[in-house]
């Protein structure tokens, strides 16, 4: 009997705390439809998500995280592929050299926010270099990557740990796609190179969109990286959700969730994308078989 309970029991902690996740979603959305009984609002509306795409300062926060997400997870996906490629052609996509690029993996974001700032800040370890080596006249002169308004110093951030990630990611597939379809179709006459660009490279192609999906949601819902290195103006979407739910009058709570609801809306889209090509790949992989 305490066999057949075990599975259960041990089911509890995850029943609740998908729960808790699910009474907290759905009562964000309620709330950014602007019901709020406490607060006398009671009445649905789409007001609070109209004001979120026509207002400027919240519309440019809207462009700017999507294009920090896009952004790093598009050089993220082109670089982290092109390592791979590297890795797996060199036959080093196991060992020691797997373990180093999987390092920036367990770095917290915090961390990589603190290198960035001591490295490429104008009073950083670069910025002093230069000096010292008379590329520059003052530290002033350096050019600004962090608390600018291209956020930069986010993007860069960012790529420490997806490059590995993405590596990561697609890695495995790929070293054994190009171990066995690649071999065979250099056995057939093809170059190594083009074997791997017409042969490996497609067959990856889901799983190389997968992680793309995965960070570029990752990155738009991300609160640390935004908050330490980016400028005043403009604010990221969860910063500025933030401050809209600390606001002292709470009737700006609504903005707060709708914020957060447009962020919902395009994760949710990335995972049905993502659900897609997950599909796609399992349908591929029973065809071979």
């Amino acid at each position: 009997m305490r066999k057949r309970l075990t599975p259960y029991l041990l089911l509890v902690p995850q029943i609740i705390l998908t729960l808790l996740f699910f009474i907290g979603l759905c009562t964000g959305i309620i709330q950014s439809l602007g019901v709020i009984p406490a607060f006398d609002l009671t009445e649905p509306t789409l007001q609070y998500y109209k004001e979120v795409l026509t207002r400027p300062d919240m519309l440019t926060s809207v462009f700017f995280s999507l294009y920090i997400a896009f952004t790093s997870a598009l050089l993220a996906t082109v670089a982290g592929v092109f390592l791979c490629m590297l890795l797996v052609m060199s036959d080093k996509a196991k060992g020691l050299m797997m373990r180093i690029v999987q390092l920036p993996i367990t770095v917290p974001h915090v961390v990589v926010a603190l290198f960035v700032i001591n490295i490429l800040s104008q009073n950083g370890f670069l910025a002093r270099c230069a000096y010292a080596l008379g590329m520059i006249r003052d530290q002033k002169d350096f050019p600004v990557f962090i608390y600018d308004t291209h956020g930069m110093g986010i993007i860069l951030a960012y790529l420490w740990k997806e490059i590995p990630f993405i590596v990561y990611f697609t890695i495995a597939l790929m070293a054994n796609i190009n171990n066995n379809l690649g071999e065979a179709a250099v056995n057939l006459g093809a170059g190594r190179w083009t074997a791997f660009r017409k042969v490996t490279l497609p067959l990856c192609r889901n799983t190389i969109l997968s992680g793309f999906l995965i960070i570029f949601v990752f990155a738009l819902g991300a609160y640390e990286l935004p908050l330490l290195l980016g400028a005043t103006s403009p604010k990221a979407l969860p910063i500025l959700a933030y401050i809209q739910y600390i606001h002292p009058d709470l009737r700006h709570r609504p903005y707060a969730m709708a914020l957060n609801g447009i962020i919902i809306m395009i994760s949710l889209l990335c995972a049905v994308a993502y659900f897609i090509l997950m599909k796609k790949n399992i349908k591929g992989l029973s065809d071979k078989k």
